[in-house]
């Protein structure tokens, strides 16, 4: 995506189903977990880069033996810095007691971060700062082992208010209005009167207070702490949390909004937000990766055993069709042919723009994620010369000559790799003028790549802003002297905010609604953007039930190809000599590329849950008010 947005983020969970000593015989090393877990959070490294954290929690610990450890990091590297800062501690330990060498009772005794249940999180800054205070796994400490909570997300909850009143009502006093903060404290609340409950009836049967502690551990009911707590949430989540004697859950959204896979074996239980990184940790096949059902919770009691339970009651399957297209790693089985299929469909919206002529025609790529969309448009261009080429050479029969054989044969896309990503934006330049002068030369192209006079066809996940397009791409792209540019999306126009967990909360961020703006303004129509925020306001108070989005009316006046030669004028800058053209995927076509993930709300506006329409009312009514600010 050439216009870098931030989005969701990534969890792991791993579950040691053998003692350590096991790993330690089979594979040679007690820290067969953390090992693991280190390529776990690597291989989903593309989901988060503000911040990484890790937990572990070691099973049947005497009191008084630390048995929870985490570390978290939001430096520039942080999956490697913890694991740093992880290797360290490992190796002083044993440096300094050389009996802990041979003996991994004695390691899982005193070195941190060895155990049998851990929990990583890697983490894009969708909200708030990148402080440390703000990476995941949170941590709810307890003397009680059971009431110890460490958990991780990849979420965001559209109705953080009402869960924070939520907690007020139940006598709570959160320390910040923040959705991790919400969501763990309510699942705090249940998990604590569950234990005392237990406890109250486990003293009535005659067991004294110790005794009570394993017998809790073996009757808590999970999925019943999180039915009690998870009924008000509105959001799109995969929550992983562990307690502190060795229970573990990862509850999915009954839209099945964001990702989560897991795998279990005789020696481990495994969950995490993409399948390839379980895939290929543990080198097993893609049919044994299952994924986990909208609603539901995989348990991992203490004792090993895992169980999938049904938490919330599924509601229409809404899969995020962003992952498909762009989040998550393009090296999974479906995703790969699905980006494909997406450069495939619009091939034929190209063939339009380029009245036919694939000879004058070059085809490339904006790197790097949009390499597979592009395989999947070439191919669907060699398919349509072939045809053409099997025309020409019945029409010629016997009467063609070898050279006219060979000019047929020898027609071919052109394919070359245009532009190079040179250097990231450095956060450090704040002037406008130098950071302008930057984003321009973020690409560089190969020059002689196209002759004079050439299309040029450029392919993009998806257009977003158009920032990058308008400051750098196109004015580099022009040097090149082509006829045409044309710059293709495999997305369709990204018109809604998203608040599900993606970095996408403003309307007029979007050049969509810039474009449709514009419209409004040529035609005199600005009447209608004043009645939508009336009718925005006037929902405010509304019950979610009720509540409409109003926002589908500021694009309905316009058809998408409207809107789409609208955001060339505005994305070409002035001083362009080649024609611009930007053709954006349909809908229809979306769906069929991608037919189990039909979650497209930043598309169509159709949200998934009643907080998704509250959202973007609210962020039509901050953009008509000049509020410069996110809609949740």
């Amino acid at each position: 995506m050439s216009d870098a947005i931030k989005h969701e983020c990534g969890i792991s969970v791993i579950r040691l189903l053998k003692p350590l000593e096991y790993y330690k015989e089979k594979y040679g090393t007690a820290f067969y977990g953390v090992n693991k877990m280190y390529l776990m959070m690597e291989k989903q490294h593309n989901r988060g880069q503000d911040g990484a954290g890790f937990a572990s929690i070691k099973l049947n610990m005497n009191p008084g033996e630390r048995f929870m450890s985490r570390v978290r990091s939001c430096q520039q590297q942080p999956i490697q810095d913890i694991f740093a800062q992880i290797n360290a501690r490992i190796n002083t330990e044993m440096e300094q007691n050389p009996e802990y060498v041979d003996d991994v009772s004695l390691q899982k005794k005193n070195i941190p971060y060895i155990g049998e249940l851990l929990l990583g999180h890697v983490r894009y800054g969708t909200f708030g700062k990148n402080s440390i205070e703000s990476v995941h796994p949170f941590l709810r400490q307890n003397n009680w082992m059971h009431r110890n909570l460490i958990m991780a997300g990849n979420f965001n909850m559209t109705n953080v208010h009402e869960l924070f009143d939520n907690l007020i009502q139940l006598g709570q006093h959160p320390k910040e209005m923040a959705d991790t903060v919400t969501v763990m404290e309510k699942i705090g609340h249940f998990l604590d009167d569950a234990v005392a409950k237990l406890y109250k009836q486990i003293k009535k049967e005659g067991y004294n207070k110790q005794e009570a502690s394993p017998l809790i551990a073996d009757r808590l009911k999970i999925h019943k702490i999180l039915k009690r707590a998870a009924k008000n949430f509105d959001g799109g989540y995969a929550m992983a949390g562990l307690l502190g004697h060795g229970d573990a859950f990862v509850l999915r959204d009954p839209g099945g909004i964001r990702p989560a896979y897991y795998y279990q074996d005789d020696e481990v239980a495994v969950v995490a937000s993409e399948r390839p990184a379980i895939q290929t940790v543990f080198n097993v096949a893609y049919d044994d990766v299952k994924e986990l059902d909208p609603g539901h919770a995989l348990i991992i009691k203490k004792d090993g055993t895992t169980a999938l339970k049904k938490v919330l009651e599924p509601t229409e399957r809404l899969a995020c069709s962003f992952e498909r297209i762009y989040f998550s790693r393009g090296s999974d089985q479906e995703i790969y042919e699905e980006r494909k299929e997406l450069g495939k469909l619009i091939f034929p919206k190209i063939l339009t723009a380029i009245d036919q002529n694939i000879k004058k025609t070059v085809f490339s790529y904006i790197p790097n994620t949009a390499e597979t969309s592009f395989l999947g448009m070439v191919k669907e261009a060699q398919n349509y010369l072939n045809k053409k080429k099997e025309e020409q050479i019945l029409a010629l029969g016997s009467q063609m000559t070898s050279k006219e054989l060979h000019e047929i044969l020898d027609v071919r896309p052109r394919i070359e790799k245009v532009a190079i990503k040179d250097a990231k934006l450095r956060t450090f330049i704040t002037q406008d003028s130098s950071r302008d002068d930057l984003v321009a030369h973020v690409y560089d192209i190969s020059y002689g790549s196209v002759d004079e006079g050439d299309n040029l066809v450029i392919i993009d996940d998806s257009i977003v802003r158009g920032t990058t397009l308008k400051k750098s791409i196109l004015r580099i792209l022009d040097r090149l002297l082509p006829k045409k540019i044309i710059v293709v999306s495999s997305a369709p126009q990204i018109r809604y905010p998203d608040c599900y967990g993606i970095d996408m909360a403003k309307l007029e961020d979007f050049i969509a609604f810039r474009a449709a703006l514009d419209l409004h303004k040529d035609k005199g129509t600005l009447n209608q953007v004043k009645s939508i925020y009336k009718k925005c306001v006037a929902q405010v108070e509304k019950k979610d039930a009720d509540i409409v989005n109003y926002v589908k009316d500021f694009y309905a006046p316009f058809n998408s190809e409207e809107i789409s030669k609208k955001i060339g004028e505005l994305l070409a800058p002035p001083e362009m000599k080649a024609e611009v053209e930007i053709i954006y995927q349909s809908i229809e076509n979306l769906h069929q590329a991608c037919p189990k993930n039909l979650g497209d709300w930043y598309f169509t506006g159709n949200y998934p849950t009643a907080g998704g329409n509250r959202v973007v009312n609210r962020a039509f009514i901050n953009f008509y008010e000049g509020k410069n600010e996110r809609a949740y």
